[in-house]
């Protein structure tokens, strides 16, 4: 069986450093492994319009900033398919398919969909606008989502600890294809990363989740400015009043950043943060920070600085890039086209296997004649 991978990101806005350590820095490193077929990589418009569907306009210019910004951190469409969801047409009809084998109760039950529905404020009444309620195609989100993944027969769908239901729910649609027609889906697996802290990074404000809209974001894109001034007003230890005091580290939001981003090496260049007039100290590793912190005397704004450098040793080769791509847009819309018409011809293989097992391919060579022959033979009796 073929190796493939099938991610992507919806286009509400541009991607922070919560999508990098959660995926996209996992999907360059699988892109460059060599260990994979085919890698699709999918910008899903279609989707972001579930709950979009008045703001079409945000979405078409969200799709250039989530080009541009997987194109800078590394995905290379030598080696990647980076396509645009909606021009991929035979991802709706498999969709339609697809709904006829799951329930509206199964859909109810999905943690992530109740989770969305909750953070959006949807309800289970609409008023007189239609505005309330949770609009269908959002509520259909796993289903889509199936579609999306199984198009590709993707085996491997590199994802955050909040995707794992609704890849359960694709799983869960191929085995009631395959057993209800053919074997013709491929079940993926998620493939999480590799460390938990980058499973879910949590807002600067502290809140469970980054996220676009509680403005809780650092952006690839920001500027170096822009992530220190954000760095500096983060969230840390609430009980944590005096550099005397003793500080947790555990729930502490610079701290869990700092598992996520900081390396050995970055001690050797950023050390002399941790110099100061009245304190002065020599660390090695992550866990020598931890040690200090724990015990007193280290003071937050010494680690804030430290974490504003590692973050920007980080960003700086992607915010270089991108300034290069920005200035050669239509390269990046060249991209995406290309990427799309390979998505769509991969995608129509699938239905084309999918029509054939649930025996509406009528038309295909061979089939009508079939046909012809059988219910003529029918009527003639």
């Amino acid at each position: 069986m073929a190796n493939i991978i099938l991610t992507g990101d919806r286009p509400t806005g541009r991607l922070h450093i919560g999508h990098y350590v959660g995926s996209l820095r996992r999907r360059v490193e699988l892109q460059n492994s060599g260990k994979f077929d085919k890698i699709f990589i999918m910008i899903a418009d279609a989707q972001a319009l579930t709950d979009n569907a008045d703001n079409p306009q945000k979405v078409r210019e969200n799709i250039l900033e989530v080009a541009l910004d997987y194109l800078s951190a590394g995905l290379d469409p030598e080696k990647s398919v980076i396509f645009i969801q909606s021009m991929v047409s035979e991802l709706t009809e498999i969709t339609f398919f697809y709904n006829n084998l799951v329930t509206v109760q199964r859909l109810q039950r999905n943690p992530t969909v109740k989770a969305e529905i909750q953070m959006r404020n949807f309800n289970d009444s609409e008023d007189a606008d239609n505005k309330a309620g949770t609009p269908v195609g959002f509520f259909c989100y796993p289903i889509s989502q199936a579609a999306d993944i199984t198009a590709f027969k993707a085996n491997v769908v590199p994802a955050g600890e909040d995707q794992k239901p609704m890849v359960e729910q694709t799983r869960e649609i191929v085995r009631k294809f395959n057993s209800t027609y053919a074997p013709v889906l491929v079940e993926p697996d998620i493939l999480l990363p590799e460390e938990a802290v980058c499973q879910r990074l949590p807002g600067t404000d502290g809140k469970a989740k980054m996220s676009k809209s509680l403005g809780n974001c650092i952006y690839l894109s920001d500027s170096a400015e822009e992530v220190v001034r954000k760095v500096k007003g983060m969230f840390t230890d609430p009980g944590h009043l005096q550099v005397s005091d003793p500080g947790k580290v555990e729930g502490n939001t610079v701290f869990t950043y700092l598992d996520a981003f900081c390396k050995d090496e970055h001690f050797e260049k950023f050390g002399s943060c941790f110099i100061g007039k009245k304190v002065s100290f020599e660390f090695h590793n992550l866990e020598e920070v931890k040690a200090q912190y724990r015990a007193g005397g280290l003071g937050d704004m010494m680690i804030k600085n430290f974490l504003a450098a590692v973050l920007n040793d980080t960003l700086e080769p992607i915010r270089v890039r991108r300034k290069e791509l920005e200035q050669n847009i239509p390269y990046v819309y060249e991209v995406l086209r290309k990427g799309s018409e390979i998505a769509c011809r991969e995608a129509a293989q699938t239905l084309k296997e999918i029509k054939a097992a649930m025996k509406i391919n009528y038309f295909d060579p061979g089939v009508l004649e079939e046909l012809i022959e059988t219910q003529q033979h029918k009527y003639s009796e």
